[in-house]
């Protein structure tokens, strides 16, 4: 497997675990999702709100990819988080469509890639607003690795609460 059919493995990783993550939560009521469960971020819905937050800033820091990934281009219209702890979200419902909405174009801009983009160098700010400049296909590893370890913080909670998202393992979607 290339660098490519990895990373779009992963987009499509990221897309099935999240339909089964959002499935398992909405059989909770709202109070359940928000109690607070002393987690990294608080509730179930605290941290599927910190992964549709970080996606969103890890997206549009790679939409200034010198490539200029057309597939990216939507997220012009949706303002930068500034706190990743942040309830963008109240409602489950509406997160679970921000996050299909999301999950769709993770998988489109995914196959827009080609091998040479991903020997580039990317600058940005982090959160804090120190500069970086580091290889994409790295930080496109740590964009994917986000997003399994806070995942995987989602289906502890929702184990929890006594929630079974099912199979979890990556080996289901390898041929």
């Amino acid at each position: 497997m290339n660098r490519i059919e990895h990373i779009a493995l992963m987009a499509n990783y990221n897309q099935w675990m999240n339909r089964k993550v959002y499935a398992a939560a909405g059989t909770l009521t709202d109070a359940e999702l928000a109690a607070d469960r002393q987690a990294f971020f608080g509730s179930i819905l605290g941290t599927l709100n910190h992964l549709a937050l970080g996606d969103t800033v890890w997206l549009k820091r790679f939409a200034q990819h010198p490539a200029g990934f057309s597939a990216l281009a939507p997220l012009s219209a949706i303002t930068t988080p500034v706190d990743l702890k942040q309830l963008a979200f109240a409602d489950i419902r509406e997160l679970s469509a921000h996050r299909a909405w999301l999950d769709q174009l993770i998988i489109d801009w995914a196959q827009s890639l080609r091998e040479p983009d991903l020997d580039h160098h990317l600058s940005y700010q982090n959160m804090r607003g120190v500069a970086n400049n580091k290889p994409f296909f790295g930080l496109l590893v740590h964009f994917f690795n986000h997003q399994t370890h806070h995942r995987g913080q989602a289906t502890t909670l929702l184990t929890q609460a006594g929630v079974d998202v099912g199979d979890t393992d990556l080996l289901a979607l390898i041929d």
